[in-house]
This record gives C-alpha cells, structure tokens and sequence, in this order.
C-alpha cells in the first residue's frame, strides 16, 4: 500500500514541476495527520483551477499591468508562503509532518542550502521567461522537463537508458522541436531563459531524489523549508537585477492608495483628480512613446500571493486523491486548458504545427509518467 502511495506522490510531483509555480515538490511525501480528505472529482477542479489562476494572474501583472520585476515577485510569493506556512503550523493540523523532519547544520548545508540555490534560480528564470514568451508556448516547453531529468540521470549514471525511454525522450523532443518551429512570436532570449528554468528544476528534483531519499515531506512541508531560504537568496539577487524600483513603484503605489482614500474620505476627491491631471499634463506628454507606468497596487500582490500560497495547501490535498494516471491525465487536462484559456484572454494564436508538436510531447509525457520514469 505505502509503495503504491509513493507512486502517486512521484506523478504528482513530476506535474508540479511542468506549472509556473511557487511550490517546491519534495521526492517522497506523506499525507498530514488528522487531515480532511476529498475525493479525486472535488479536489483536482480546485486544483487546476489554481494552478492556472496563478500562472495567468502572474503574466497578467508581469504584461498587462506592466510590472516587470518577476524577481521581486517571487520573492514576495516566498515571504507570503514563509509567514503562512508558520501561521498555519501553529493553528491547524496541515505541518505536523515538520516535526518529523530533523533540519542539522549539516543537512541544510548539504541538502537544503544547495535545493534551495536551484529552486531560486527555477523560479526566477521561468517568471522571467513571461517578459518575452506567451503563456501557451512556455507551457509546451515545460513539457521538455522530464527529458533533462533523464538526461542527468543518465549523465550522472544514476540511471541507465532503456529502449523505451529513448523513445519517450525522442517523442518529446521532436514535439518541443516542431512546437518551436510554429511558434509566430519566437524569441531567444526567452528561449534560453525558459530552457534555463527547466535546467535548474530537473537538476533540483534529481538532487531531491538523490540526497532526501526517504525522507517524508508533503508539499506544504517542504515549501516551510524551503520559502525563507529561497526568499533570502532572491533578496542577495534583487539588487543585481532589479534594484530598488520595485521596491519604490510599490510604496508610491501605497502611499497614492492612501492618499485617495483619504480624499475620498474628505470629499475632495474630485479637486484632487483634477489638480493631478493638470500637474501631470507634462509627465504624460513626456511620456507618449514610451512603456507605459507600472499599475501595480497592493490589492494585486495581496492576492496574487495568497492565490499561490492557495496553490500549495490544495497540492497537499490533490496527494493520495487518485491514481497516478488519473493525476497524470488531470495534468494534461490542466495544460491544454491553459494553453487555450491564455490564446483566449490574450488574443494569440496556436497554429496546426504547433498544435501537432505540443500533441506528440504531452504523448511522451504520459508515457513517461505512466512508465514510472524507467
């Protein structure tokens, strides 16, 4: 029974792996004592409602609203998760498997530290990749991920080749290839981004197997270890990156929220617009030809992380919720409606040979998955 457990736990945490999101996936995982549980039919709707939420309202802030700084948002997403995750350790029942999780000097040296080096550089490479590719082509390049985890495995002589997965790798490969070929809005530089998330990512889930083998965590478990080391690390990176403007476009977004308020408040909200259109008659003309102001406000970030963190407590629950085929075919349900749900928010479009080539990779990927990975 526990080794069927563990087999559904692994197809879960190969599909985390394939979603822009915030959540590191541990190699094994346990279900939370004195948990609720909800059947396959309740929980994954939930869930890959979620999961799309947060990729699309992240390149809606990243596009949309013109805020570029993926950086400080995922460092904003790793604060969220390191504060809720210790709020919810002291009020529910979801992070009792934390006690069992022994963290020494030597194991967050040798195990955590350098998981939570590849998680950063993951996460940061893979929101970076939404300045310059559209949502549905960066979710068919995902779908390249289970074929860097073989091929260091197979580098490393963790694992050794099989006709089969030869085969699955060759599938997904030509599908990521002829996905790229039909892309109209082919960038580079957002290529070799994207190509560099998914590098980090395969690398971090080989290290997870290889040194917390047999060490339990649930999702939730292992996003409160690794959030606040993840955050730190962002925090040394921000000031190479992107500096202090996010930091300033988000308080002057706070004191201007403040600032209206309290004019509507007094009643002269009217008065007050007017003398900023007037006085900022200049900045816009200034302006015309240039990108447009940051629109960020406190609201957005605010839910947007907790739309996230969400994300993370409904993995806990997804866990154990079917089988691993039906985790697997949940997974592709979700990818092929978020392809389509983005082509249908943000007026792209997916043409017969990228269609053909994202048809033939998600292919592998269930054979992958449904192989075990051997």
């Amino acid at each position: 029974m526990e080794k069927r457990e563990l087999e559904k736990l692994e197809s879960v945490e190969l599909e985390e792996v394939r979603q822009s999101r915030d959540l590191p996936s541990p190699a094994t995982a346990q279900q939370p004592r004195n948990r609720a549980k909800f059947s396959a039919a309740t929980i994954i709707p939930v869930w890959i409602a979620l999961s799309s939420g947060v990729i699309i309202y992240n390149n809606y802030i990243y596009n949309t609203l013109n805020f570029k700084f993926p950086v400080f948002l995922v460092t904003w997403h790793l604060t969220f998760a390191a504060i809720g995750t210790r709020v919810l350790q002291r009020t529910t029942h979801l992070l009792d498997g934390a006690k069992d999780v022994p963290v020494s000097k030597d194991m967050f040296l040798r195990s955590i530290l350098p998981i939570g080096l590849l998680f950063s550089g993951s996460l940061i490479l893979s929101n970076t990749a939404y300045l310059y590719l559209s949502v549905a082509y960066i979710q068919m390049l995902k779908a390249f991920t289970p074929v860097a985890i073989l091929l260091i495995t197979w580098a490393t002589r963790i694992s050794e080749p099989s006709r089969k997965l030869l085969i699955i790798v060759l599938m997904i490969s030509s599908g990521v290839a002829v996905t790229s070929k039909g892309e109209r809005f082919f960038s580079w530089i957002g290529f070799f981004i994207q190509a560099g998330g998914v590098g980090f990512e395969a690398t971090r889930l080989v290290l997870i197997q290889t040194l917390l083998h047999g060490l339990k965590m649930d999702p939730l478990v292992s996003l409160h270890l690794y959030a606040p080391v993840c955050a730190l690390i962002n925090l040394c990176v921000i000031p190479f990156t992107e500096g202090l403007e996010p930091l300033r476009i988000v308080w002057e977004s706070i004191i201007g929220s403040y600032s209206h308020a309290m004019s509507a408040v007094s009643g002269e909200a009217a008065s007050n617009a007017t003398v900023a259109i007037v006085g900022a008659s200049g900045d816009l003309l200034a302006a015309i030809g240039e990108e447009a102001a940051p629109r960020i406000t406190p609201f957005f970030l605010l839910t947007n992380a907790l739309l996230a963190f969400l994300l993370n407590i409904a993995a806990v629950f997804l866990v154990g919720a079917g089988s691993g085929l039906v985790l697997t075919l949940a997974g592709v349900l979700k990818d092929v409606l978020l392809v389509a749900g983005s082509v249908v928010i943000w007026g792209g479009s997916v043409g017969i040979l990228q269609a053909l080539g994202y048809s033939i990779a998600l292919c592998g990927l269930v054979m992958f998955k449904v192989s075990g990975g051997k």
